[in-house]
């Protein structure tokens, strides 16, 4: 078998191959620009925050009564300086897209940046909120800090109610690089232009999905498998995909979904209502009440016995 040998000249044949499918490309490649958010920046920006919103938890610091305020403020100043730089590179990168040229981007990136630090305070009484309506909505949850520290509910509303802040004040990229590390990290898929409200548990957690345009309500559960999807969208001229406009359903207050609901379009599930396991919702459900579907007619099979003895073999 002849031996695979990659020479000087195949190598270069090679090379112009790769460099040639790079040439007309939008989206896959970004050459000759230095203006995009470096991914694991973000990632390493999360982290940074959630030493704040969760001291101690982390394990990276030592925090104590003493040194608290001397940590927090040493973490903001991180967080400030990563975060401005990234955010700024993720609004020249909207500009290199819309031929923007006001110059403005550095200035704004500060404003989003300090932004988003004066919402941790009420990011935190959120998640306060979160944690508790984890611990009394679950037997299974034996302290708080359990829920903390072990929860993938905890991590993805977390990293939702950051990137939601920044998708408030229209930062391009980061918000939604943000939520897919949180839907890798627990598979748990909220889109961070999705509006919650307070007390907020997902149960479990694994498949859930909640659209950009859902608007979710105070002391709402969702179970494992859940969707609040867009049932159809409108499209254009060319049959191109409208963005924007409301697709999403609304889930008013105290309402349960169980594993495996899914509920599509802009529907309102009224205050207090419960909708069942597997339940298909196209349409808007009244207060106060329960969909399901009907119960499935179930058969029992008796297994037959199986018989014992030592196999026969031929002489």
């Amino acid at each position: 078998m002849a031996k695979a040998d990659l020479t000087d000249k195949k190598l270069e044949q090679l090379v112009a191959e790769i460099v040639g499918t790079y040439q007309g490309d939008l989206g896959i490649n970004f050459i000759d620009a230095t203006n995009l958010p470096v991914r694991d920046k973000i990632l390493e920006i999360i982290d940074m925050i959630f030493e704040v919103l969760f001291p101690g938890f982390t394990g990276k610091r030592a925090v104590t009564k003493s040194n608290v305020n001397f940590v927090v403020i040493d973490i903001l100043c991180h967080i400030y300086t990563e975060l401005s730089t990234q955010i700024e590179r993720a609004l020249k990168y909207r500009c290199r897209l819309e031929n923007c040229t006001t110059g403005g981007c550095h200035k704004m990136a500060e404003d989003a940046t300090v932004y988003l630090l004066t919402q941790l305070p009420h990011i935190r009484e959120m998640l306060k909120g979160d944690v508790k309506a984890a611990y009394d909505g679950d037997p299974a949850a034996k302290s708080p800090e359990e829920i903390v520290i072990s929860y993938p509910c905890i991590t993805a509303i977390a990293i939702y109610r950051i990137a939601h802040e920044l998708y408030l004040k229209e930062v391009p990229l980061i918000p939604r690089i943000m939520s897919e590390c949180a839907h890798t990290r627990t598979g748990i898929d909220i889109h961070p232009g999705a509006t919650i409200g307070k007390n907020f548990f997902i149960d479990h957690g694994t498949g859930v999905v909640i659209g950009e345009t859902s608007i979710i309500g105070d002391n709402v559960k969702i179970y494992q498998g859940a969707t609040l999807g867009a049932l159809s969208f409108q499209r254009d001229a060319q049959g191109r995909i409208v963005k924007g406009g409301k697709r999403h359903p609304t889930i008013e207050d105290n309402v349960t979904i169980y594993a495996e609901a899914t509920i599509l379009g802009d529907v309102i599930i009224g205050k207090g209502a419960i909708v069942g396991g597997n339940v298909w919702v196209k349409e808007s459900v009244p207060p106060g009440v329960t969909v399901m579907t009907p119960n499935a007619e179930l058969v029992y099979k008796k297994h037959s016995a199986k018989k014992s003895g030592k196999r026969k073999t031929k002489k």
